[in-house]
């Protein structure tokens, strides 16, 4: 099948959804058994180390058809995570996982219901939300040298392009621990992760030991909306990261592919003013 032709998705029992999700959650523990990584898990104080890229979010982002306390509630699941990353410090050759830092989001652990997409249709659950973490550390990743070794793109395009700042499929989307979003540090030198909030944003910051000696950007190629044979749209683009070096010479590099499910139709007229 073409990679722009998309079946029909398929309702799965919620029976069938937590033995699958136990069962690749089990897979993951033994390949860490199996195959033990060298992880980044080392926090320092914050030194005044050389800015590599800086980028925030719209913590309340107002949703249609999703109740406000949820977006609240997401507040507090992010401030309890990025407690677990904030100053880490990724070395040379060390693998960055963000649910090997965090753990797994409990009720226990004082994490509350936020919005999960499940199926392709808004619902709730504990730890809610990280997927905005997920989606800003992408886009601070992908602005590095540092390698984006696994990265998990949304299966359904939800929500229309509303004052969207970057390009469709610029995130990651998580659910522990099966779908993990890591970074490898492939440098000789050493790159620390600075994440924190404020009323209104989320702020994640990366900085490196040495002056970059070269800047990176993102760009957006081969977007597409298809009609599909059974009568849903799908959308599709590449992200390509534009590595411009010191000589001025620039190297391109295709670093994620979405293949999306839409769940709104993509050519309601918009409102005229």
């Amino acid at each position: 099948m073409h990679q722009n032709q998309l079946v029909k998705p398929e309702k799965r029992s919620n029976l069938r959804l937590k033995i699958g999700k136990w069962y690749f959650c089990q897979k993951r523990k033994f390949e860490h058994i199996k195959h033990p990584k060298k992880w980044a898990k080392n926090h320092a104080t914050l030194f005044p180390w050389h800015p590599v890229f800086k980028h925030q979010s719209l913590i309340l982002r107002p949703l249609k058809d999703v109740d406000m306390y949820l977006q609240e509630n997401k507040r507090t699941n992010l401030k309890l995570a990025i407690a677990h990353m904030d100053q880490v410090v990724i070395k040379p050759g060390e693998l960055f996982s963000l649910w090997h830092l965090v753990g797994k989001p409990t009720k226990r652990k004082g994490y509350l219901e936020g919005l999960v997409l499940n199926q392709g249709k808004i619902d709730k659950g504990i730890g809610g939300g990280l997927c905005q973490l997920g989606n800003l550390l992408f886009w601070l990743f992908a602005h590095s040298p540092l390698l984006i070794t696994e990265r998990h793109r949304h299966s359904f395009d939800v929500f229309p392009d509303v004052n969207r700042q970057v390009p469709f499929g610029a995130g990651a989307t998580l659910s522990y621990n099966y779908l993990d979003f890591q970074v490898i540090n492939p440098t000789e030198h050493s790159y620390q992760l600075h994440l924190w909030l404020d009323e209104t944003y989320l702020h994640g910051e990366l900085r490196c030991s040495e002056k970059p000696n070269a800047s990176f950007s993102i760009e957006e190629q081969n977007h597409q909306i298809k009609h599909q044979l059974w009568g849903g749209y799908s959308r599709h683009n590449q992200l390509v990261q534009l590595e411009k070096r010191a000589d001025g010479s620039i190297y391109r590099r295709i670093i994620a592919e979405n293949h999306a499910l839409m769940c709104y139709n993509p050519f309601l007229e918009s409102v005229k003013k």
